[in-house]
């Protein structure tokens, strides 16, 4: 249901138009004050859905950046803040009260209330800084097409203690981005009064420190949107990236009532508001008709918003994950390689040159070096500006790649050891798996390579293996091949195929072993198990072995070797299992070929506590398994660098026999 609202009108591609004379500018920063007064006696009704933050008192400051941006393809990135974002940018009055009632006609239907809201290129979520890096990547790729297009990511200055938002600026200014910060400065995050937590120095020191060009203006100035629509001409015109400090005040609480300032500090604010001095200058008959006018609509969108049903699940839904996409035998990689690090070299290179929408980064990936593993080796100098060697900011790249696949491009992001993938955490756990998690209309086919493992004393922070912390990210896809596997392949088929955001694990003792079959045959897949088609689980070994051994990645060479002595010297019958895909799990594939065991042992590299092992056995609980099984894995310990002492914590061939013959 659209609405007429005063001053407010939209182009051929939904962008919005405001006018720029004082009498636009006042009924539409009115609109957007009544809407927030709307929102808050909804909350005092009960009527709301969680929690809600409104931008009182901000209502020119945040109308002013977004109306400026008036390309079809600019992109507005906000946060928990961003009713008047989301307003200028849509003119949907309606979709942002019911989805923060949670109601049917939402923007969203409600499932991302009042801080996460999608629509076209307007994308916002409650993470302080989360959005600054995603910024990075969707204007990356805009100026890699030429566009003139820019991104505009709105923060507040509470979130200059987030150490994300500098390796944000410092990406920016390094590829010279189209993308404009813009922090709204009213001088108090929650309760805390920002001058209480910078240290020291001018807001905008910051961002000229990384070669930002850098403005600040008040929101309470007569030539205060004049002045931000010639920045955003000056930034669409090359000279970006850039910063904008707006100083401004929020007439009401954080959210709902914690506004704990005192009451001169009120009265100040309140005499200051750039939106009652805008009123002030129009005559008083049309100042307050626009004001009942608008209180009129909203008493439309309120009773719209009422007769919307509460949001329901057609079915309720059991995962985020996307469907594969058609096979492309175009790319198709050797099931041999020399070894796997070539394998995977491969598989980039003919990724990069059949696939223009394919961009790596990450840290020293550049020639001469090629990447802490060489697995780069090449690929910088046949495929320049495509291999992007990246400053030491795993959040940061995390990010990047996350806007990059917004955007429709097929990143791949290399982090130089997996124990830094927590770095990454809040990227994946917060903004990519969230996405396509909660809007039907956006993917984010993301891929993450990163080597893990041990066995090389390089210590407690280089060497584990975080794949039992990934497995439980919801939504996120975990992918650990070995040497059996057609390496190439999982990884081609994990860019181009799946559209989910993945995590692509490499364990480093693999690089050197040669890429054979040797005799492992997939397994059969079933309908239900997303993604086994394009990430088999292999076998080798009779169906009715006297023992299963279950286990994956790096941990595949050291187990065949125990098969082999416990089928030469103990005269056993002994299959193995080893899995691809860690999750999504293929639950049927694994029952099908597990449930008829008499034992079944479990081996991982990893801490197997709360592991993949354990979800995989507590599977076989459920479906009423009734053999022996056993757990192998490192103890919950950090790796020690002495190879002395890491050989005695990681699982190794005697220790896993002893552990399984003590089943017989």
């Amino acid at each position: 249901m659209a609405f007429d609202i005063p001053g407010f009108d939209r182009d051929t591609a939904g962008k919005p138009r405001i006018a720029k004379d004082d009498s636009s500018l006042f009924a539409y920063g009115n609109f957007i004050r009544q809407t927030e007064q709307l929102i808050l006696d909804l909350f005092g009704r009960g009527l709301l859905s969680g929690t809600t933050h409104t931008c009182l008192g901000q209502e020119l400051c945040q109308m002013a950046v977004v109306r400026a941006l008036d390309d079809a393809d600019d992109v507005v990135l906000s946060n928990h803040r961003n009713h008047g974002h989301f307003l200028t940018y849509s003119g949907d009055p309606l979709g942002l009260v019911a989805e923060i009632m949670g109601r049917e006609a939402g923007v969203c239907r409600g499932y991302g209330g009042s801080q996460h809201i999608a629509l076209r290129h307007f994308h916002s979520n409650g993470v302080q800084a989360g959005m600054t890096a995603i910024a990075v990547g969707l204007a990356l790729e805009r100026q890699r097409r030429s566009s003139r297009s820019l991104v505009c990511v709105m923060i507040g200055d509470g979130t200059l203690g987030e150490g994300l938002l500098y390796e944000s600026m410092n990406m920016a200014a390094i590829w010279k981005l189209p993308v404009l910060f813009v922090v709204e400065n009213n001088g108090i995050a929650q309760t805390t009064p920002t001058a209480t937590t910078l240290g020291g120095g001018d807001i905008c020191a910051r961002s000229a420190a990384f070669g930002l060009k850098t403005w600040r203006l008040d929101d309470a100035a007569t030539d205060f949107s004049a002045n931000v629509e010639q920045l955003v001409d000056s930034l669409r015109n090359g000279a970006g990236p850039g910063m904008l400090v707006v100083d401004t005040c929020r007439l009401g609480p954080h959210s709902k009532g914690d506004d704990l300032r005192p009451a001169e500090e009120l009265d100040r604010i309140q005499t200051r508001d750039p939106l009652s001095a805008l009123g002030r200058r129009l005559p008083v008959a049309e100042r307050t008709a626009i004001d009942s006018r608008n209180k009129a609509l909203l008493k439309e969108v309120e009773a719209a918003a009422m007769t919307s049903p509460p949001s329901r699940f057609e079915v309720v839904p059991e995962h985020a994950l996307r469907t594969a996409a058609p096979a492309l035998p175009a790319l198709a990689q050797p099931a041999t390689a020399a070894n796997v690090r070539g394998a995977i070299n491969s598989a980039l290179r003919s990724l990069l040159a059949q696939s223009p929408e394919v961009l790596l980064l990450g840290e020293d990936l550049h020639e001469p070096y090629g990447g802490a593993f060489k697995v780069t080796a090449g690929l910088s100098e046949a495929f320049p500006g495509r291999v992007i060697s990246t400053p030491i900011s795993e959040a940061g790249i995390t990010g990047a790649g996350i806007g990059l696949a917004l955007a429709g491009q097929r990143p791949i992001v290399e982090i130089m050891f997996a124990d830094f993938m927590t770095l990454c955490m809040d990227q994946l756990y917060n903004h990519a798996v969230k996405f396509p998690g909660m809007f039907p209309d956006v993917s984010v086919p993301l891929v993450m390579r990163t080597p893990c493992g041990g066995r090389r004393g390089y210590g407690p922070t280089h060497s584990q293996s975080p794949e039992n912390l990934l497995v439980s990210v919801p939504g996120l896809t975990v992918l650990y091949g070995s040497h059996r596997h057609n390496v190439g392949q999982l990884l081609v088929d994990a860019v181009m195929r799946w559209p989910n955001p993945t995590v692509f694990l490499e364990h480093k003792l693999l690089y050197g072993e040669a890429q054979s079959p040797a005799g492992y045959a997939p397994l059969a897949t079933f309908p239900g198990d997303l993604g086994s088609e394009l990430f088999p689980t292999l076998s080798q070994g009779p169906t009715e072995a006297d023992i299963v051994l279950v286990c994956y990645g790096g941990m595949l060479p050291i187990v065949e070797r125990v098969a082999r002595q416990l089928s030469d010297d103990e005269e056993l019958e002994v299959r193995i299992i080893a899995p691809a895909l860690l999750s999504p799990l293929p639950r049927q594939q694994l029952c099908e070929a597990l449930l008829a065991s008499p034992r079944i042992a479990v081996i991982e590299e990893s801490h197997h506590e709360y592991g993949v092992g354990a979800e995989i056995l507590a599977l076989l609980a459920e479906s009423g398994y009734g053999g022996q099984v056993l757990r192998i894995g490192m103890p919950a310990v950090p790796i020690a660098a002495a190879r002395s002492l890491e050989v005695a914590q990681l699982p190794d061939e005697q220790a896993i026999l002893a552990r399984i013959l003590a089943l017989f």
